[in-house]
Formats: C-alpha cells, sequence, structure tokens
C-alpha cells in the first residue's frame, strides 16, 4: 500500500512539472536586459570579471583577461575602446562576449565601475539618440539572480522568494522578442534588475530550487503580474489596463493576509465629528452647499463657511461589480453654519403737520386792497445716511447637509490618502466615539500576487510557493521549462596567446634560462614557444584556466619543461627555472635531438631588460 501511495504522489509531481515550452536539446532561454538604471550618457568604464572578447561587425578584434578594465566612450559619431594606454575607433556598436573561462563557480560577468553588482553575460553597446544604449543579455535564470532579491527583500521568507521567483522568470519569458533591440528594461516598467549579489544566498536558493517552474494557462505560458500590496483585494487585469486577453485565472478576492501583514503601506486620515476637519476637506464641502448658500441669503465666500458636525461617512458607487471594493464617492452628512449680511431698519423722523390758513371774510362792499404776497423760501432738510449693513455671527443652517464627493482624486488629496499615485486606493471607514477613521491602501495595480501578501502567508502561515501561487492565480497550472545552462564560447585561439596587438613596440625581456638535466620526471619533456608571432607573447597561468591569474608572460623561442598534460588536454604545466604554471599546449612545439640551450641572444630591434 504505502508503494502505491509514493507511485500516485510521484505521477502528481510530474503532472504538476511539465515542459511546456522547451526541451533539454534547446539552449537556456536568454533575456536581453536595457540597462536604464545606469544612466549612461556618452561613456561606459567596465570591469570584466571573466575572460571576454569584443566582437565589431561580427569578427572578434581582441580577448581581454579577468580584471580587465575597458572604457567605451563617444567621440565623435563613433565609439572607441580604451585599454591599457590604447585607443581602437569600433565605429557605432561593440559587443562584449563573455567566454568560457572554468574554476570561477559561473560568477563571471561585468561590472560597471559606477555600480558594483555584476551583470552576469554579453553587453552591446550602441549609439543611440546620441548616447549609449546598453544592453545585457544572459540566462534567464542568471537574471532572475538580479531580479528576487530586490523585487522582494533577500530577507522574505523562502517560499515568498520562490512565488517570486516564478512569476519573475514566467514575466520574462512572456517578454522575450517583445523589442527589436530588447525583452525588458531593468526598472519598474518592467521588473527592477540591480545585478547580481552573489551575497544573496536566500534568494540564489530561491531561484535554483524553482528553475525552470513557469506558470501556464491552457498549455501557454500565463502572465504573472505582481504588485507590492493589493490593499486588501485582488485586482483584475481588465479593470486596470485596456485591451483583450484571456484572464480567466485572476478572480477578484479579499486578501486578509495583505491586511495581516504590518509592513503593508496604510495611510489614515482622522475625521473629526465636531467638524474641526482638514482645510482642504471642507472646502469640498463647501463647494457641494453653495447652491444652498446662495438659496438661503447666505455670503458665498468659503471663509464664512463652517462645518459644525459630521454625523455620517459611508463608502459607495463601486467602479467595477460585486465583489468589487473599489469604492469611487463618499457620502458625508454634516451640519453647518455660514454668516449673512444684516441691514439695519431705518428708524422713523416725524413729519410736523402744515398750518391751516384761515379764510379772510369782508362784509363791507369794498374789500381793502390786497398787498402784493412776499414768497417765503423753505430751508432744505440734510438729507437722511442710508443704514450700513454689518456682518452677522455664524448662523445654523436649517438642518443637516448630506452630500456625495469624488474619492478620486478629491478626498484622497484633501486628506493626503494618496499611498502610489495611481488613484486606485482600497478605502474604509471605521467610526470612534470622537472620529471617522478613514484608511486608504493598495500599492500599485493590485492584480495577481500581493508581496506582502505573499510573506505573510510564508512568514506566518507556513504556506508553500505553490498556495501563494494557488491563491493569487486560481485558475493557472505551474510547469517547467528547460532552466538549462549557457553555453559560453571558447576565446578563439589566435587570441589566447596575447591580450592584443600592442600599439607601439616595447622592449622584450630576457629569455628564462631553463636547465636540464638527465633525471627529468617521468613523461616531461623539453619544448619551446614556438606558435606566436615574433612581437608577440604567451601567457603563463596560475591554473589551467583562460580567467586564472597571468604569471608571466612567455616569449617566443623561450625553452619549458613539459611537467604533465592537463585534465583538460588543451592545457599542459610547465616549468622555468623560476615558476611553474600552465599554457595552451597548441603554442609550444617538443625539442628533440639537442641540448637545451642557456640564455639566448636577444632579437634584434629589442633591447634586452631584466627578466620578471
Amino acid at each position: 500500500m504505502k508503494k502505491r501511495l509514493v507511485s500516485l504522489l510521484c505521477l502528481l509531481l510530474c503532472a504538476l512539472f511539465l515542459p511546456v515550452t522547451a526541451s533539454a536539446e534547446e539552449p537556456a532561454p536568454s533575456v536581453r536586459v536595457l540597462l536604464r538604471r545606469l544612466a549612461l550618457t556618452d561613456r561606459a568604464d567596465l570591469i570584466l570579471d571573466g575572460v571576454y572578447t569584443a566582437q565589431v561587425n561580427g569578427q572578434v578584434i581582441m580577448s581581454f583577461p579577468r580584471g580587465a578594465k575597458v572604457t567605451v566612450a563617444i567621440r565623435g559619431n563613433d565609439l572607441y575602446l580604451f585599454y591599457e594606454g590604447m585607443t581602437m575607433r569600433l565605429g557605432g556598436e561593440v559587443l562584449f562576449i563573455r567566454n568560457a573561462s572554468g574554476g570561477d563557480d559561473g560568477r563571471t560577468g561585468i561590472r560597471f565601475e559606477k555600480n558594483g553588482s555584476l551583470y552576469p553575460g554579453d553587453l552591446r553597446l550602441k549609439i543611440k539618440d546620441g548616447i549609449l544604449f546598453p544592453v545585457c543579455t544572459m540566462s534567464v535564470e542568471d537574471y532572475l539572480l538580479g531580479v528576487v532579491p530586490y523585487e522582494m527583500s533577500e530577507y522574505f521568507p523562502l517560499e515568498a522568494l520562490k512565488a517570486q521567483a516564478v512569476c519573475a522568470r514566467t514575466y520574462a519569458l512572456n517578454k522575450l522578442g517583445s523589442n527589436p533591440d530588447y525583452d525588458v528594461v531593468d526598472t519598474t516598467n518592467d521588473q527592477v534588475f540591480k545585478g547580481v549579489n552573489h551575497t544573496y544566498v536566500n534568494a540564489k536558493r530561491a531561484v535554483r530550487e524553482t528553475a525552470g517552474v513557469v506558470g501556464t494557462y491552457k498549455g501557454k505560458l500565463a502572465i504573472c503580474y505582481y504588485s507590492a500590496s493589493n490593499g486588501g483585494q485582488t485586482e483584475l487585469v481588465q479593470n486596470v489596463w485596456s485591451g483583450r486577453g484571456d484572464w480567466d485565472y485572476y478572480i477578484i478576492a479579499d486578501d486578509p493576509y495583505d491586511v495581516e501583514n504590518p509592513e503593508s503601506v496604510v495611510r489614515r486620515a482622522r475625521v473629526a465629528k465636531n467638524g474641526n476637519v482638514r482645510e482642504d476637506f471642507r472646502l469640498i464641502l463647501h463647494a457641494q452647499v453653495l447652491p444652498q448658500l446662495l438659496q438661503q441669503g447666505y455670503i458665498p465666500e468659503a471663509e464664512h463657511f463652517r462645518v459644525d458636525g459630521i454625523s455620517a461617512m459611508t463608502l459607495g458607487t463601486p467602479a467595477f461589480d460585486a465583489p468589487s471594493r473599489s469604492y469611487t464617492e463618499m457620502t458625508v452628512t454634516f451640519a453647518w453654519s455660514g454668516r449673512k449680511w444684516i441691514m439695519p431698519e431705518a428708524e422713523a423722523t416725524p413729519v410736523p403737520a402744515a398750518e391751516e390758513e384761515e379764510e379772510e371774510f369782508y362784509f363791507f362792499a369794498t374789500p381793502a386792497p390786497t398787498a402784493t404776497p412776499i414768497p417765503t423760501v423753505t430751508p432744505e432738510s440734510s438729507p437722511t445716511p442710508a443704514p450700513t449693513p454689518y456682518l452677522s455671527d455664524f448662523i445654523p443652517a436649517e438642518g443637516e447637509a448630506t452630500v456625495t464627493v469624488q474619492i478620486f482624486p478629491d478626498v484622497i488629496d484633501a486628506l493626503l490618502l494618496s499611498v502610489y499615485g495611481a488613484n486606485n486606493e482600497l478605502l474604509t471607514i471605521t467610526e470612534t466615539d470622537t472620529h471617522f477613521v478613514v484608511e486608504a491602501r493598495r500599492y500599485g495595480h493590485g492584480v495577481g500576487m500581493s508581496q506582502r501578501g505573499a510573506q505573510w502567508m510564508a512568514g506566518q502561515y507556513g504556506k508553500t510557493y505553490q498556495e501563494i501561487m494557488a491563491f493569487y492565480y486560481p485558475g493557472m497550472t505551474l510547469s517547467r521549462v528547460d532552466a538549462g545552462t549557457p553555453a559560453l564560447p571558447t576565446t578563439p585561439a589566435e587570441l589566447a596567446a596575447t591580450l592584443a596587438p600592442p600599439a607601439t613596440p616595447t622592449p622584450r625581456p630576457t629569455l628564462m634560462p631553463v636547465t636540464v638535466t638527465d633525471d627529468l620526471p617521468e613523461g616531461a619533456y623539453l619544448a619551446a614557444v614556438t606558435e606566436i608571432d615574433d612581437d608577440s607573447s604567451l601567457n603563463l597561468r596560475e591554473e589551467p584556466s583562460q580567467g586564472a591569474a597571468i604569471l608571466r608572460r612567455l616569449y617566443k623561442h623561450q625553452r619549458l619543461i613539459v611537467l604533465e598534460t592537463c585534465e583538460d588536454p588543451a592545457w599542459v604545466k610547465v616549468r622555468t627555472d623560476v615558476i611553474e604554471g600552465y599554457v595552451m599546449a597548441s603554442f609550444i612545439t617538443p625539442v628533440t635531438g639537442e641540448a637545451p640551450a642557456a640564455t639566448p641572444a636577444p632579437t634584434p630591434g629589442f633591447t634586452p631588460a631584466p627578466a620578471e
């Protein structure tokens, strides 16, 4: 019975990880990363932390050892290379190709002097819009080493880091070929990539233990969107981005893990019930009751408006269908007061009654002559000054006002609730005895995995990365593609003997003498450096690897004792009278039938110099 259970378990695991996009024979997928974070302009200072060759117009022109410091700069309309006092015109583009070097645990790449991280791949530099356009090509698995610890944190729980690795891998593979010049940018426009720091062991383990694992839907690669925090509810792709697509592996669902995580970003505003509110919020309420102010004879200016108390605050009108809690409006019920201009009543001035003149009667036949009347001038009275209106105290309005205001951007800005600047926060309101507490959550678009939610699921609830992925992408299946190991080219043999043609001839050191006795170690023999140019040199290295340190430079006709052939037959261990080391066998020739020479005469045209 136990064997049967084990067999069923194996079948389930095999069904979980099915190859979907690559076979074992195919090369490891690589991704082209546009390095915008470096902000290169007209110059790139490189440290080649590995064996590299430079290629121009499809032709390899130079080989560099590990540790070589190279500068590429724009001069006019061309790129120029500067290395060890030599200057070379490259034209409009150069490609630095990482070569196999051995003995370095795969930790080879390029470092930029302004950025100490390792960029493990090939680097293409060209001029675009007058500045350097740097694109680094590397395996997807190497790329993830520079994404996972920066999109999350090296110190997140391992299972959360694994979920991040699966999301980032799936996203990167989906972007391959999306642009003629590059696949992804090293910023939040795609995924943050800051180069590889090999001290980040947790992120490295997460990438290694999920190697090749991706999300699929209906047999094709899914797109695993993720954000820092969803605010307590996942969002749908179609609610954030326009365009058609089959997104049925996403749903709207409450996320208690994101809310429980104390590191999830939250903005809070306390709105006092007594009306003592932020000025910007008061102005929003004033604008809503302005028609009532005018209708009831209040002064319309905002400085004469006061909020006396808030009795209710509620959220409503979701932007999308249920169960979405992405509310767009807030309803506020409040009491308010305003001020009015008061016109004082004018005092009545008494008007004196006009005197009646008595009519005179004459009883004589002839009336007495009447004198000519003298006109009477009445003095004009001074005008009564008009009453001056005065400003009243705040007069409470009858009843409360209930208004509905827009959350985005009005309330968000007025109460300083912006979390990410995307106007997509999820709001909640709780009531205390003295305040309404408004909280805003969601950092990012909210689609797919919440990184803070995943952190809490793994750290507090012990969830595996498979369970995390199932929660955030319920319709998606986990599958496996071939992660592979990038196959690095070998440095061309014609460039292995010397770094580069010297710019100007330099004095040749005296050839090191070799003393041979009759008791050579078994299998040892005498040889000479022959297969190089007269003005070239052969590197004597510390280890049988092109990435090993150079001990000496051996010149043509130098005699050596070959001690043994290495496990890699391309290399042999040799000895001079002063040092032992390794050289490539293809550049030396056995010497037979003659006694070893002492110090040969210097080549004409060169001044002898002390041996190294």
